[in-house]
């Protein structure tokens, strides 16, 4: 029976596909294991489904040398090195379009919260100081006529500009090149959507062209009037840069989900109280999180019967 260690508890209904026909070793629930304890509990592993972003590198790799799938709980894998796995046999793959609508939904979450002033009202309330009405009270900004920006044009960049009609905006989106999924009049330089958009929705995929992204000269692009919300990954955006930008009053607010040093946020961000933040919930959601499982097992369990996992990333690199 092949060995497998999946490092966090998962849904029940995805543990209990491995343990029909695997020995599966399962770490802790919610705090996860140390760098060292990984390396212990792997040794003698047939597969690996890593939940969170611990590092899975060439050493981790060489410490199971029987290690024939990585199968990642989720779809970034900019923590798992797949040219390592690539050049020891080994499938990596994740669970793209699992997570898609779920996130694009908290893009709009924040979104919303942020330009409607929904979590700093929520504070004024609790603390007591709320004393009635007032014609200039707790003004937020409106999204009719409004222009959404989206940076990425992939799965979660499509979900969040296909629901911004209903608010009555207009899209404009940036990616490497245009995507038929969006009107053909929308794609545009980083720069232009930069300048142009009220509200910047960040979906693109983390790489090295992709990491800081949105530093300072990009921030000062837009309008003093626009905000940013990012649901993609934290180290896209120059965090002290975006911390300045909003104390300073450059940009009027935020809504973030991911940060540059997780779980660590930037103290200048924690004290604005025109950002919303949110600890990295993107994919939170009971639907979600047992469809990633289930996608996960099923991939680990392909890799483990000889066959190319569903969602295989480097499946022709790999030859059985």
């Amino acid at each position: 029976m092949p060995k497998v260690l999946v490092t966090r508890k998962i849904a029940d209904d995805a543990l209990a596909i491995l343990r029909k026909s695997c020995e599966v070793t399962l770490g802790p629930d919610e705090s996860g294991w140390s760098r060292a304890e990984i390396l212990d509990a792997i040794r003698g592993c047939d597969g690996l489904l890593p939940v969170g972003h611990a590092k899975i590198d060439a050493e981790l790799m060489d410490a199971a040398p029987r290690l024939r799938v990585i199968a990642n709980f989720g779809v970034g894998v900019d923590h798992i090195d797949v040219p390592a796995a690539t050049a020891r046999g080994i499938w990596v793959s994740n669970t793209a379009g699992s997570l898609t609508e779920t996130t694009a939904e908290l893009g709009w979450a924040l979104i919303l919260s942020t330009v409607r002033r929904i979590a700093e009202g929520d504070r004024y309330v609790r603390e007591g100081r709320w004393k009635g009405f007032g014609p200039f009270f707790f003004l937020g900004t409106e999204l009719v006529g409004k222009t959404l920006g989206v940076v990425g044009g992939g799965r979660i960049g499509q979900a969040v500009a296909r629901r911004a009609p209903p608010f009555g905006m207009r899209v404009v989106y940036w990616s490497r090149a245009p995507r038929p999924e969006f009107a053909a009049d929308a794609h545009r330089t980083l720069d232009a959507l930069l300048r142009e958009s009220d509200i910047v929705v960040l979906t693109v995929a983390l790489s090295p062209e992709t990491h800081h992204l949105i530093g300072a000269p990009q921030i000062a692009l837009m309008k003093r009037s626009a905000f940013l919300v990012n649901i993609a990954r934290g180290t896209i955006v120059e965090e002290a840069a975006l911390a300045r930008a909003l104390v300073e009053g450059r940009i009027a607010g935020a809504g973030l989900d991911v940060y540059e040093k997780e779980p660590e946020v930037h103290p200048d961000l924690l004290r604005c109280p025109n950002t919303v933040l949110v600890p990295h919930i993107g994919s939170a959601t009971i639907e979600t999180r047992t469809r990633m499982g289930i996608i996960a097992a099923q991939n680990l369990l392909a890799g483990l019967e000889g066959r190319v996992p569903p969602l295989a990333l480097n499946a022709a690199e790999v030859r059985r």
